[in-house]
């Protein structure tokens, strides 16, 4: 049974570093898709280049500082780099003229959140007893889609007050940012490792070699789950399209992170008690059904709903996901298994978001979500196909 006791402090502390950078990034992701086809000029084909690049990137580079954190036996460091770069890179959005300046920033404050991500997630496992994995990621990821409910409520109201001033509110986006690194810098204390010779000849095999086949089952699923979903720009991006106000465009993000923020926590203590993979499944279903809602969508309120169901889909399943990566990977590899598990995510990300991109350009919105639903339901056959010959755990 597990256990009542509750969770490390760190672990709230975490959360709420995570909540002051989301409050920060959003508030300049909530406005971005609408700022680059309506200041900018670009067309949604290439919104979703930046997007998935963006957050492939960021994926990407996870596989090189969940190693690095491994090898060096620090993983603190390496977070408040992370951190520090997303925070720095928030006025380049503001001075961008073109796509390639957008594109830039965009690369370098998700290369920030690269640094941090998998150093973090191992961090919270360094910190957690198994038993209490699934309510730790999922307290994380509540209090981080809390940030990502105020920030674009905090974008929606400067909208209002500065009458539509993109560029301002991408200055105002850094107070939160440096309140997040503050936070990190004098309230996280990382347990003492034991001195660890590193060896470059062993940066990659040593740690590779000790991950088992359950760790790749694991990582088989994340490229099919996020193969069956893409960026939530395009959330944005169809708000915008029924005729939403760029104003309110941001409340779509409002909505999916509440439920998020809301979900993600129980969720997480659900499943340290009953398994994860069955909680998946549903957040798969639940995503085929948010797909259609958002392509069959002629008001606000249809694209209102669509958005609320993709934010219970992201608490069925991305901390539960973090979690399974935890319970497979060993002490010494976790910050490998994180950075891997990135990587593979990553470039699914960036594939699925360039797709749904150019399914809009070329054959509409509705096309792309019914599209995003097809690849969903071949994902959850898929899933039940292999779960009667593999248990997890």
């Amino acid at each position: 049974m597990p256990s009542k006791q509750k969770l490390p402090k760190s672990i709230w502390i975490l959360g709420f570093v995570s909540m002051f950078m989301d409050i920060s990034s959003e508030m300049v992701h909530g406005l971005l898709p609408v700022f680059l086809v309506s200041v900018i000029g670009a067309n949604a084909m290439t919104v979703g280049f930046i997007e998935g690049f963006g957050e492939g990137l960021a994926l990407i580079i996870r596989v090189f500082s969940g190693t690095l954190s491994d090898r060096l036996g620090k993983r603190k460091i390496i977070i408040v780099s992370g951190y520090l770069m997303g925070t720095l890179t928030k006025p380049l959005f503001a001075v961008a003229t073109g796509v390639g300046a957008v594109f830039t920033a965009r690369s370098l404050d998700r290369i920030g959140k690269g640094l941090r991500g998998a150093p973090r997630d191992a961090l919270i496992a360094d910190f957690t007893p198994s038993h209490q994995r699934g309510s730790a990621y999922g307290l994380r990821q509540s209090l981080d889609s809390l940030g990502a409910v105020l920030g674009p409520l905090i974008a929606v109201a400067l909208m209002i007050l500065t009458s539509n001033d993109f560029r301002l509110i991408f200055w105002l986006a850094v107070i939160p940012g440096i309140i997040a690194v503050t936070i990190l810098v004098i309230f996280v204390h990382e347990p003492e490792t034991p001195p660890f010779k590193f060896e470059w000849k062993k940066f990659w095999k040593g740690n590779i070699s000790g991950l088992g086949i359950s760790f790749w089952i694991v990582i088989g699923l994340g490229i099919v789950f996020t193969l069956a979903r893409f960026s939530e720009a395009f959330l944005l991006l169809r708000a915008k399209d029924i005729g939403a106000s760029a104003s309110m465009v941001p409340i779509m993000l409002v909505i999916m992170s509440l439920v998020y923020a809301i979900g993600a926590y129980p969720i997480g203590r659900l499943s340290d008690r009953i398994g994860r993979t069955g909680l998946l499944s549903v957040g798969l279903l639940v995503l085929i059904i948010s797909d259609f809602v958002l392509a069959m969508a002629t008001d606000i309120i249809y694209v209102s709903l669509g958005s609320a169901l993709w934010g219970l889909h992201m608490a069925l399943t991305q901390g539960l996901f973090a979690a399974l990566v935890a319970d497979t990977s060993g002490e010494k590899n976790r910050g490998t298994a994180f950075g891997i598990y990135g990587l593979v995510t990553g470039i699914a990300i960036l594939v699925a978001s360039v797709i749904a991109g150019w399914l809009w350009d070329q054959f509409g919105p509705p096309v792309t979500f019914y599209a995003g639903a097809c690849f969903s339901l071949i994902t959850l056959v898929g899933i039940f196909t292999l779960r009667k010959r593999v248990e997890i755990l």
